[in-house]
């Protein structure tokens, strides 16, 4: 199916997208091109980076050399990095993929430390329209070093969890000595948000670990100033299991 025709690009559309699409999957094997709603998964995230109104620029990062076909099929506006095999085993992280994506990147597009890097899961074929750009203003509006799409948990709340002991099945509250922190009502849980894989923006000096004061560790990427955008419930659908590929195509059939 060919891509939908590209948004009119704003004088802004300086963001680069990287889309990671390594080709192994324990919970779906061959996930990012697994027929999705009729075609295959990777090109919906491809369309939600190319009718971006604030990106510029399109990196496919991919050991797969079927999604890489796939992708170069989108025209030569659209870039091809071939990940290293270091890059793309099961404990290969998205900022040490992304940083080499930005760092092979053809000569000609522009990548200074404040420029907007959005990082894209081929995996997530359902997002909000138009949540690629939101999260690109929110990052360019504020100055914050990263942006990235949450979704609000319900029924599986941090207050509702819970430790059961393995011998005697003793319940017990997982923080505090009062289960369910006493609420038994989902409507009576305090908002709390977890990320939904729908968006994630940085800046390229973020990425590169160049922000004073963002720590160490497996996050460092995301800099000091951390920003969110709530996504309406249930309208990113990431494929991490059999069942999401049921549901991903009950929603697209819709």
């Amino acid at each position: 199916m060919p891509a939908k025709p590209p948004r009119r690009k704003t004088s802004g559309a300086n963001a680069v997208a990287v889309i990671l699409a390594r080709a192994g999957s324990k919970g779906v094997p061959g996930k990012n091109r697994a027929l999705v709603g009729g075609r295959p998964c990777i090109e919906w995230t491809i369309d939600a980076a190319i009718t971006s109104a604030r990106v510029g620029a399109v990196i496919v990062s991919t050991d797969d050399p079927v999604i890489a076909r796939l992708a170069r099929s989108f025209g030569p506006g659209l870039i091809v990095i071939e990940r290293p095999a270091a890059l793309a085993g099961d404990s290969a992280t998205v900022d040490d993929a992304a940083r080499h994506a930005v760092k092979h990147a053809p000569v000609g597009i522009s990548i200074v430390p404040d420029t907007p890097v959005v990082i894209l899961y081929a995996n997530v074929p359902i997002r909000p329209p138009g949540l690629v750009d939101k999260a690109v203003e929110l990052l360019t509006r504020t100055g914050a070093d990263s942006v990235q799409s949450y979704a609000q948990v319900g029924k599986f709340h941090p207050w509702w969890t819970a430790k059961v002991n393995a011998r005697t099945g003793r319940v017990t509250p997982w923080q505090g000595r009062v289960l369910n922190h006493g609420v038994f009502r989902r409507q009576d849980l305090p908002p709390a948000f977890i990320p939904d894989g729908g968006v994630l923006v940085v800046r390229e000096a973020a990425l590169n670990l160049r922000v004073r004061g963002a720590g160490h560790g497996p996050h460092a990427f995301l800099g000091r100033d951390r920003r969110g955008l709530a996504s309406p419930e249930g309208s990113v659908i990431d494929i991490d299991s059999p069942i999401d590929l049921i549901v991903a195509n009950a929603v697209l059939r819709a």
